[in-house]
């Protein structure tokens, strides 16, 4: 296997995706929308503190529209993996934009109510699930890899620029021109979203005969994301960070309105002191990179976040709130930043939305489950306690989770393309080739290993770590055997659902499982290489 600490990272300038064309306008654009975006959640707050004053029912707006993220995220992953993610991102606008559209309407009309806010944003959350995973799976298409982590971080840093204008521009909209105006504002931005879509001279993707359907899309999704244990120890990371720093978001329109006896206006400009801080938090990014590991980044952002939470708790002078807001921003971008370019460091390309929506299900199943929870503690104890029990839990998670490490992510996971194809018999070779017939499964695969007794223990130790690729990238089951009458004779065996499948999986193996097939080959002591067989189903009769 490559040793990725031999290699030194190659670091880019933090800007220097935006002298990539495509990803300039694309970011610009994506700015204004999630401006857009920011408006109208903001509008959609502080409407449900007139429309209720239960924490609970306020945290449900909140709940709402993160839930469907936490739904969805998986089946929309596997749609932009195996659909166009251009044309996709543009039906997702119009259907975003059409939501919008009703909460102008209803708005016009005064008859807007808490059920219809809350089924309005759940809805608005469903076009949020399916368009998320697609946005983050097409960065390593605008940027080479070497700018892959900078061009995350500024997809952050434009969101939260985005989170500095659009809350402020939301608050004073809605207090000058009321909730009508702010989302008109929001539906316009879809039309410049759209506008850069339809301008992005993206390739379509070329008829391929072994593109997966959905179901099978969404199994080797699950499957890839369930043993790949980098991606399980990001996973892990990102459920304890958001779970605690949800308090903050679930609870800010209470917070603006009881604790600091705020307006509208005070409870857009703190949201947009978020943003700003984050901005500030992005552009040092960089240099603390420099400094700081990943996990020591993630441990200063839990502790930062912690104090802040203390601090609203105390109710300060609103001065004093806006620049608490600003420091949570920064260590919101700082987790935020370091959690998605982890991410996007560990996947390969050809399941990269598929487990980068699993990443958003963690993300946003934490973030509504903290929205309800901590909205209910605050039920029952007060705003105060409820801020002080999240930091307690920063304080806590962050100090036990700082021992498991994230990983490096400067693996090539590029497809190794080392294996040769598979023989077939000329009486099948048309059959197999044929879409239907392709799908015929299951398919055995064996391989039969010469392995001498002094060898036996370090070969079964290396093949178990292969066990966990084979599986990773399309086994369903697997095994080694010895033969009974030759036990030097080992056979590795795997089960692969489809021939398609299969021949799929061929593509998927990446150089640093390439290595370590080549370093299990040093155990091999025939005179020839291992004999690989292919057994397929036969058709039921």
């Amino acid at each position: 296997m490559t040793d990725a600490s031999s290699t030194p990272p190659v670091r880019s300038s933090a800007f220097a995706p935006l002298r990539q064309r495509i990803f300039l306008i694309l970011w610009l654009a994506t700015i204004i929308g999630n401006a857009g975006s920011f408006i109208r959640d903001t509008a959609s707050g502080w409407l449900a503190t007139d429309l209720s004053t239960s924490p609970a029912a306020i945290a449900a707006v909140q709940a709402a529209a993160t839930l469907p993220v936490f739904l969805l995220a998986i089946p929309a992953g596997v749609l932009s993996d195996i659909l166009d993610r251009r044309r996709l991102l543009i039906v997702i606008q119009v259907l975003l934009g059409l939501v919008s559209l009703t909460l102008m309407l209803l708005s016009a009309a005064g008859a807007l109510t808490l059920t219809g806010l809350v089924a309005l944003t759940f809805f608005g959350g469903m076009g949020a699930a399916l368009i998320a995973p697609t946005w983050q799976a097409i960065v390593p298409e605008l940027v080479p890899r070497s700018d892959l982590r900078s061009a995350v971080a500024l997809n952050s840093l434009g969101i939260n620029v985005a989170r500095a204008i659009g809350p402020a521009a939301g608050g004073l909209l809605i207090t000058l021109a009321g909730a009508t105006v702010t989302y008109a504002v929001d539906v316009a931005t879809y039309g410049v979203v759209i506008a850069a879509l339809v301008w992005w001279p993206r390739k379509g993707k070329a008829s391929d005969p072994l593109a997966e359907r959905f179901g099978g899309a969404f199994r080797a999704g699950l499957r890839y994301a369930r043993r790949s244990k980098d991606l399980h120890v990001v996973l892990v990371r990102a459920a304890v960070f958001f779970l605690c720093a949800s308090a903050v978001w679930a609870l800010l329109p209470l917070i603006t309105r009881d604790l600091l006896q705020g307006s509208s206006g005070l409870y857009g400009l703190l949201l947009g002191a978020v943003g700003l801080g984050a901005i500030g938090g992005a552009l040092a990014l960089p240099t603390l990179r420099l400094r700081f590991s990943s996990d020591n980044l993630m441990l200063l952002a839990a502790l930062v976040a912690a104090s802040v939470m203390i601090a609203l708790a105390a109710a300060p002078q609103p001065a004093i709130a806006l620049a608490l807001l600003a420091v949570l921003g920064a260590a919101w971008i700082t987790a935020l930043t370091t959690l998605n370019g982890t991410a996007q460091s560990v996947l390969p390309d050809w399941v990269r939305g598929r487990a980068l929506a699993v990443y958003l299900t963690v993300f946003n199943g934490a973030m509504t489950a903290g929205s309800l929870a901590w909205g209910g503690v605050a039920e029952a104890t007060g705003l105060g306690t409820s801020l002080l029990l999240a930091a307690a839990g920063f304080v806590l998670t962050g100090t036990l989770f700082h021992r498991l490490r994230l990983p490096r992510g400067e693996a090539d996971l590029t497809p190794s393309n080392h294996w040769p194809e598979p023989l077939v018999a000329s009486r099948l070779a048309e059959d197999l080739t044929d879409g239907a017939a392709a799908d015929r499964g299951p398919v055995l695969i064996t391989i039969a290993y010469k392995v001498t007794a002094a060898d036996r223990a370090a070969f079964l130790a290396t093949i178990h770590r292969l066990s966990t690729s084979r599986r990773r990238d399309g086994a369903y089951a697997w095994g080694v055997m010895e033969d009974v009458a030759d036990p030097e004779t080992l056979l590795e065996w795997f089960f692969v659902a489809s021939w398609a499948e299969h021949l799929r999986q061929h593509r998927r193996v990446a150089s640093p499982d390439a290595d370590l097939q080549r370093e299990l080959l040093r155990f091999h002591a025939g005179d020839s290489p291992p004999e690989v067989n292919h057994h397929l189903a036969l058709p039921p009769t």
